[in-house]
């Protein structure tokens, strides 16, 4: 049984109390909010924060989904079982709610929390195992060594992102709402990311996101979500898959955006650019399809071929076409 080390834990009652605990102990403080990625990372070594800034007492301050007229605002602290089931959600942001429902199983779903999912650290065959065995191995670039096990000679990490809200969000449209030292600030979920494993996203060490806010699907919105992994539940993805595309009373694509994820540190947005003005019928599909097996690259990052994973692409691909049309 791996064991987790000691350390401390305050318990900020505000948003704000917590970034003023990240800004005061920068790389030495770490965010907890379901802990369901944090504490087995904290057991395999993987970090070794000086305090643990634990937000459950600012829960129901940050928690919730609310009606903005054509929006949703989605407390960051919102768990991810409560956005499978809610109504607001399952209404008018339906692959958001699908993709929800299929992160983890339920025990974790009741525990992780939207913007858990949004932060979560990247995952990698060689980076979440244990200290032996990562000693063993010589450790890697995103922790401890100095080159990386997935590129030979890669200066930049790979470890994969493999968090299924941010596809769906992404897909979606949706802007973050970012807390810091110096006030509020609102930036689009496309501008989050960055493709680098180390640290995939531009949040700095003393803010914490504490809201998401996503358009509603209105009448022309068709969306939809598919996962590839080995269960039905608790695994991590091989592949998750958004799509949106607007339409207009006709079936003309007037707009299209597709997200891969799991394939590296970057959620990966396919060119969709030739979908517009095309009729969205079965032959639009398979050519939605075949650029997104051309544009996706799997590498060794996670347990599974990276050559089978590139096959299932235009069939997750399809999966997700088939939801947001029905």
């Amino acid at each position: 049984m791996l064991r987790l080390d000691p350390v401390r834990v305050e318990m900020p009652a505000t948003a704000e109390e917590a970034v003023a605990l990240l800004h005061q102990h920068q790389e030495g403080a770490r965010l907890v909010a379901g802990g369901t990625d944090i504490v087995p990372n904290l057991k395999h070594n993987l970090l070794e924060p000086v305090v643990l800034v634990h937000l459950g007492r600012a829960q129901n301050a940050l928690s919730g989904v609310q009606d903005d007229g054509d929006h949703l605002v989605i407390g960051a602290m919102t768990t991810l079982h409560d956005i499978s089931v809610n109504p607001l959600v399952t209404a008018h942001c339906p692959a958001l709610a699908d993709a929800a429902h299929h992160v983890a199983g339920p025990q974790l779903r009741r525990m992780g929390t939207i913007g858990g999912n949004l932060c979560l650290d990247t995952r990698c065959l060689y980076y979440n195992q244990t200290y032996f065995w990562r000693e063993a191995l010589g450790f890697c670039l995103k922790k401890d060594g100095t080159q990386c096990h997935v590129v030979a000679g890669g200066k930049k990490c790979v470890a994969a992102a493999s968090n299924d809200g941010a596809t769906a969000l992404l897909a979606l449209g949706a802007d973050l709402t970012i807390l810091g030292p110096d006030g509020s600030r609102t930036l689009p979920l496309a501008d989050f990311y960055v493709a680098d494993g180390v640290r995939n996203t531009v949040l700095a060490r003393d803010e914490m996101v504490t809201s998401v806010r996503v358009k509603k699907a209105g009448p022309h919105r068709r969306e939809g979500f598919a996962k590839l992994r080995h269960r039905e539940a608790i695994d991590y993805p091989m592949l998750s898959v958004a799509v949106a595309l607007h339409v207009d009373d006709n079936d003309i694509v007037e707009a299209a955006t597709l997200i891969v994820n799991a394939l590296a540190a970057r959620p990966k947005s396919v060119r969709l650019d030739f979908c517009v003005g095309k009729k969205w019928d079965a032959a639009l599909d398979e050519d939605i399809a075949a650029r997104a097996h051309k544009q996706c690259t799997p590498m060794t990052n996670i347990c599974d071929d990276p050559g089978w994973r590139k096959d299932m692409v235009p069939v997750y691909v399809h999966k997700a076409l088939r939801k947001a049309r029905a």
